[in-house]
C-alpha cells in the first residue's frame, strides 16, 4: 500500500510524451495477496437495476451483488482506480485512473473491460465523477497539480472533447475565512430525476489549515441560466449531496459536536432529520483529494441508501434511518514494484552535537553546564570531557548555578507537564524535585543569597497542546523545594535575573529580580524585593548576560549615606537617547541617567561615558 501511494504521488508529473504508451513506467517484481472483508474510505454506487454495486478497494475496482457476497475484481494493476459511478444504462462505468501517468477521467465497459480515457491531461487531479441523467456527459471536479485545492466541476461529452468548467464564475458568497480568494471550490456534482440542477458543496478559497466552521455548503447550479443558489446554513457544514431517483430525498454529510453523520431532507417540505449519526471523519480541513466524503448511491426504487463507514458497507432505510450490514469479501492481489533498500551506515559511537543549548558558566568560571539533545550536562573549562547529570528519560533545559556552585537548578518537560529540579554539579546523588505540582516552568535563576529561585511558571495545558497564551506569572520558591509564590504576572517570555545593589546601599536594600520583556534592549523591572545582595564595585555585566539582562551600575554614595539620583536606572527610569547613533552591531543606544555616573548602555556590548545633561 505504501508503494502504492508512493507511484500516486510522484508519477503524475512524468511527461505522457516521454512514456509513449498509456501504462505506468514501473514494472511490478513483487505482489501481495489476502482476503478482507473491510475497507477504508470505500466510494461505491448501485447499478440502475439495482443488482450490483461497484466500489473501489486499495486502488482497484470491484463489483458485488447488493445483497452482499464476494467481490469481484474488475480492474488491477499499479494504477490507482477510484470513485466509480454506473452510467444510467448501467452499460458503462466512470473512475478516477493515473494509469496513464497523470491523474485523468476514464471510462470502462460495466464488467471493467476496453478502459478509455476521457480526459487526457497531465497536471490536473479530478474527484468525485458522475454522469448528467441523460447519460450523455459526465462532470467531475477537476484542480491543477501538483496540490492544488480549489475545485471547479467540469462538464465534458461522453464521447470526449476539452470539456467546459461549470462553476468558474461562481464567486458569490460562500463559508470560508475572509481574504481567501474569490473562487469557490466545487465538490461532489450530484443530479436528481432533473438534470438541470447540479447539486455540490461549495466553500470560499482552497485548502488552509486551522480554518473555522462552517467551511462548506450546499448549492444548486441551474444548468440553464448559470446562477448559483446556496440550500443549507448549518455550522458543521454540508458535504457530499447525494439525490433519491424519485427525487423525494436529499442525503448530505455535517458535522456535529465533532463527529460526522448523514442528514435526510425531504424535498417536498424541507424537514430534516438525522438519518445515521455518527459515520466517519470527514476531510474538510485536509486537501480533500478525494472529495469530503466517499461516494454512496440510493437504490433504484428510491427506499434505502447503501454507503460505506466504520470498515463495512450498509443499507440504510429511508427514511427510517434502519441500518444492516452488507457483507463482502475481497480477495486482494497487489502487484508492487521493486523494493527501494539499500544500506545504510548507522552511527553506534559518540554523538557529535552540532547545537548546544542553555550554556551558563559556573561561579567560579571552570565548569560549564549545558544542555545537549534535551539532556543535562557539566564539563570542565576549557576542554574537559562532558558528563550527563542525570539517568532520567524527562527533557531536561535551561540550567542555572547556585551562588556556591554547589548546585544546578533545572526544568524538566513531559507531556504530564514540568517541574524544576536541582542536582549537585558532581552528578553524585539523584536530583531533587522542588516543585510538587506540574506546570511550565522557564529560566530559573537563584537569588544572590542562594536562599531563593525566582522562575517564569505558565499552564501547562496549553504547552502539551502545543498552543501559547496568556497566564504567565514571576514566581519565587524556597531553594529547599516547597510551593511556588506569584511575585507578579507577566506577558510571558523573557529572561528572570538579579541585579545586586553596591556601594553604601549594599546595607541598606535588597537586591531586585528584573524581567526582559523578550522584544526591546530595555529592561522591565518587577519591583518586589527578594534579598540581600552583594557584588563588585563596578560597572558591567553579569556573567553569562544576553543583551542588558543582569546589568551592574555602580552609583555614588550621596551625603549621609543615601544613595545618589539615578541608581539602577535602565530598569526603572532609562530612556532612549534621541537620534543615537547606530552601534556597530545595530543596538541602539539607552541613557541610563542620573548624577556623575551617567553612562550609555550598548545593548548586549558595554557601557560607554558620556556628558550629563545640564541642570
Amino acid at each position: 500500500m505504501i508503494s502504492r501511494l508512493l507511484v500516486a504521488a510522484l508519477l503524475p508529473s512524468l511527461s505522457l510524451a516521454a512514456q509513449r504508451s498509456d501504462s505506468l513506467p514501473l514494472k511490478t517484481t513483487r505482489s501481495v495477496d489476502f482476503t478482507t472483508s473491510e475497507g477504508t474510505w470505500i466510494s461505491l454506487d448501485v447499478s440502475p437495476d439495482g443488482q450490483t454495486v461497484v466500489l473501489e478497494l486499495l486502488g482497484d475496482l470491484y463489483t458485488m451483488p447488493v445483497t452482499g457476497g464476494e467481490a469481484k475484481r474488475i480492474t488491477a494493476g499499479l494504477a490507482f482506480d477510484s470513485q466509480p459511478r454506473y452510467s444510467p444504462d448501467g452499460k458503462t462505468i466512470v473512475f478516477l485512473s493515473d494509469r496513464s501517468g497523470s491523474e485523468n477521467v476514464w471510462l470502462c465497459d460495466s464488467d471493467g473491460s476496453h478502459p478509455r480515457a476521457l480526459t487526457k491531461g497531465e497536471k490536473n487531479l479530478y474527484a468525485s465523477p458522475e454522469w448528467t441523467p441523460d447519460g450523455q456527459y459526465v462532470v467531475a471536479s477537476k484542480t491543477s497539480m501538483p496540490i492544488g485545492s480549489v475545485y471547479e466541476i467540469w462538464l465534458y461529452h461522453k464521447d470526449g472533447g476539452s470539456g467546459v468548467s461549470l462553476t468558474k464564475d461562481d464567486k458569490g458568497p460562500a463559508p470560508g475565512p475572509p481574504g481567501r480568494s474569490t473562487q469557490n471550490n466545487a465538490l461532489g456534482a450530484a443530479f436528481g430525476p432533473d438534470g438541470r440542477y447540479l447539486w455540490y458543496a461549495r466553500h470560499r478559497g482552497g485548502f488552509g489549515y486551522n480554518l473555522d466552521l462552517p467551511e462548506w455548503e450546499l448549492a444548486i447550479y441551474d444548468r440553464q441560466t448559470g446562477k448559483v443558489f446556496n440550500q443549507t446554513d448549518l455550522y458543521g457544514s454540508a458535504m457530499r449531496p447525494v439525490l433519491s431517483p424519485d427525487g423525494k430525498w436529499l442525503v448530505y454529510a455535517t458535522r456535529h459536536d465533532a463527529e460526522t453523520g448523514l442528514r435526510l431532507r425531504n424535498l417536498s417540505s424541507g424537514d430534516e432529520r438525522w438519518l445515521v449519526y455518527p459515520v466517519q471523519r470527514d476531510d474538510q480541513e485536509s486537501r480533500f483529494t478525494r472529495d469530503l466524503m466517499p461516494g454512496s448511491s440510493f437504490t433504484p426504487d428510491s427506499k434505502a441508501l447503501v454507503v460505506s463507514y466504520g470498515g463495512k458497507i450498509w443499507r440504510v432505510e429511508v427514511p427510517s434511518g434502519q441500518a444492516s450490514p452488507i457483507p463482502f469479501t475481497a480477495k486482494v492481489h497487489q502487484d508492487l514494484g521493486p523494493l527501494v533498500r539499500f544500506e545504510a551506515r548507522v552511527d553506534t559511537g559518540d554523538v557529535l552535537v552540532k547545537q548546544i543549548r542553555d550554556a551558563s558558566p559556573s561561579p567560579d568560571g571552570n565548569r560549564l553546564a549545558f544542555t545537549a539533545l534535551d539532556k543535562l550536562y557539566v564539563m570542565d573549562l576549557p576542554a574537559g570531557p562532558p558528563r550527563r547529570l542525570t539517568t532520567d528519560s524527562v527533557h531536561e533545559q535551561v540550567p542555572a548555578w547556585s551562588p556556591d556552585g554547589q548546585w544546578i537548578a533545572y526544568v524538566t518537560w513531559t507531556d504530564q507537564g514540568g517541574s524544576i529540579q536541582k542536582i549537585r554539579p558532581d552528578g553524585r546523588g539523584k536530583a531533587q524535585r522542588l516543585t510538587p505540582e506540574p506546570a511550565f516552568y522557564d529560566h530559573p535563576v537563584w537569588s544572590p543569597d542562594g536562599q531563593r529561585i525566582v522562575t517564569i511558571k505558565g499552564p501547562r495545558a496549553p504547552r502539551v497542546a502545543e498552543h501559547f497564551g496568556p497566564g504567565y506569572e514571576l514566581d519565587w520558591l524556597p531553594a529547599a523545594g516547597g510551593a511556588p509564590t506569584r511575585i507578579t504576572p507577566i506577558s510571558g517570555g523573557g529572561r528572570p535575573h538579579f541585579s545586586r545593589d553596591l556601594g553604601a546601599l549594599r546595607r541598606h536594600r535588597p537586591a531586585r529580580a528584573y524581567q526582559s520583556d523578550g522584544l526591546h534592549p530595555q529592561l522591565r523591572a518587577q519591583s518586589r524585593a527578594l534579598s540581600r545582595g552583594r557584588g563588585p564595585d563596578r560597572a558591567g555585566f553579569e556573567p553569562g548576560a544576553r543583551d542588558v539582562e543582569q546589568l551592574r551600575v555602580p552609583g555614588r554614595a550621596a551625603p549621609g549615606g543615601r544613595r545618589a539620583a539615578g541608581h539602577q536606572r535602565g530598569g526603572h527610569g532609562g530612556r532612549i537617547v534621541p537620534r543615537s547613533p547606530a552601534h556597530p552591531r545595530g543596538r541602539r543606544f539607552y541613557r541610563l541617567d542620573g548624577g556623575r555616573e551617567d553612562r550609555v548602555l550598548v545593548g548586549g556590548a558595554q557601557l560607554l561615558p558620556v556628558q550629563p545633561r545640564a541642570g
